[in-house]
């Protein structure tokens, strides 16, 4: 038995936590392996629509094992606050959520810094979700950092060096705070910790493996945000790539299986950086106001785009992918003509490689594909798409070299076709 990975091919937001919620049926285990409670991954059902930070998407069913990996960096005070919004609902995941001892803990002051770094760079700011996902980052390769695993051995000593250590770090800054503000609420986050079912997760992940256990690993963020591969400095803090999965749970290279590669029929991006296909116009108004682009975490509105083969074909390699997962192909349906991006002009040279750097005077080459001006999200079955998807589909997939296994047409676990 091998470890599946499911992870965005784009800039985030394309939808994994819908489809971990789809996929879930088939697996025992669904862990995290890295990102924090910057990731916001929904899932809707039933009628009931929840946004999950820190916490694997298969935290619905009941009988399934949920792991947060040690690649994963994790508030305890929004941890609590997502358990206890869970509870409200009825939803009481405790007995089927593990997490891993290694996993790096957010401090308020991880925030803090977040905060004062980002104010401090102006316009040349990344568009952090202000989190403390970076400084935790940091800290954890610096070899600093608190671990999950340290709620239970001396917690408030660590805590409180750690926390000296940073307040000089912020005299650097012109930032004014309130520690108080930012650490109300972190004593009961660490005693919620401290009752939940801490293991050595590498040891375990290995052991169901061992035992014949389908796995899958959810990835957060997408591949164009990876701190070695995406568009740098404009990235996340974390190997959001399925290479990330394996030192994110310590599963060896030759235990992963299939690698599920999640993509939107168009193109999005929240924050800051570089986005070739980005549109100023009305189509790209469309796109944000029919695919309700607005961040699930920060409720930014996300900058929308034609799709971008250049990028997405390179996500497909470092990936490995081996089925591709199309999302969101209902928001395209009011446009008369899809556009593609099949390569980019830099320097007066067209490439159809991903650059060292993408340059703000990048011009996209396009070709132009008839749209499907149908109502999809009714659709229960692939012999109804129209005709115009079907070509859209397997343009792609000629494009791509892997084949497009599910297309999702509407936010709803029922809204997605298997092929």
């Amino acid at each position: 038995m091998k470890v599946d990975v499911l992870l965005g091919l784009q800039w985030g937001d394309e939808g994994k936590g819908k489809v971990v919620d789809v996929l879930t049926p088939k697996y025992d285990v669904i862990t995290r392996f890295q990102g924090g409670p910057n990731a916001g991954h929904t899932l809707e059902f039933d009628n009931f629509k929840h946004v999950l930070h820190n916490i694997p998407s298969g935290i619905f069913h009941a009988s399934k094992v949920n792991i947060i990996g040690n690649g994963v960096v994790l508030d305890p005070i929004t941890f609590k606050k997502e358990i206890d919004s869970l509870k409200e609902k009825g939803y009481d995941i405790t007995d089927n959520l593990y997490i891993s001892k290694k996993a790096h803990l957010i401090l308020p002051t991880h925030r803090i810094l977040d905060a004062a770094s980002e104010a401090s760079k102006g316009k040349t700011k990344i568009g952090s979700t202000l989190k403390g996902i970076g400084p935790t980052y940091m800290d954890k390769t610096g070899r600093n950092g608190l671990r999950v695993g340290d709620v239970l051995h001396n917690f408030d000593e660590k805590y409180a060096a750690l926390k000296d250590k940073h307040e000089k770090m912020l005299t650097m800054y012109d930032f004014e705070y309130s520690i108080e503000e930012f650490e109300a609420g972190l004593a009961e986050g660490i005693e919620l910790l401290r009752s939940c079912k801490l293991i050595d997760s590498e040891h375990e992940i290995n052991k169901y493996i061992k035992e014949g256990k389908s796995i899958l690993a959810e990835g957060a963020q997408g591949t164009l945000l990876d701190i070695d591969f995406g568009s740098y400095p404009f990235v996340t803090s974390s190997n959001t790539i399925c290479a990330g999965a394996c030192t994110g749970m310590g599963v060896a290279p030759n235990k992963i299986g299939e690698v599920y590669g999640i993509f939107k029929a168009y193109c999005t991006r929240v924050g800051s950086g570089p986005f070739p296909t980005e549109l100023f116009d009305a189509d790209g108004e469309e796109m944000r106001s029919a695919g309700n682009e607005f961040g699930s975490t920060t409720g930014r509105p996300r900058r929308c785009g034609w799709i971008d083969l250049v990028a997405l074909k390179y996500a497909v390699m470092i990936n490995g992918v081996t089925q591709l997962i199309m999302m969101k192909g209902d928001v395209l349906s009011g446009f008369d003509t899809i556009k593609v991006g099949t390569g980019y002009k830099i320097n007066g040279v067209v490439t159809d490689e991903f650059p060292f750097e993408l340059p703000e005077n990048v011009e996209v080459v396009y070709e132009e594909l008839p749209g499907w001006k149908t109502d999809l999200t009714g659709i229960k079955a692939e012999a109804d798409f129209p005709k115009e998807l079907s070509d859209y589909i397997a343009y792609l997939e000629a494009k791509l070299e892997v084949p497009i296994k599910i297309v999702s047409v509407g936010p709803d676990r029922e809204q997605t076709i298997v092929r």
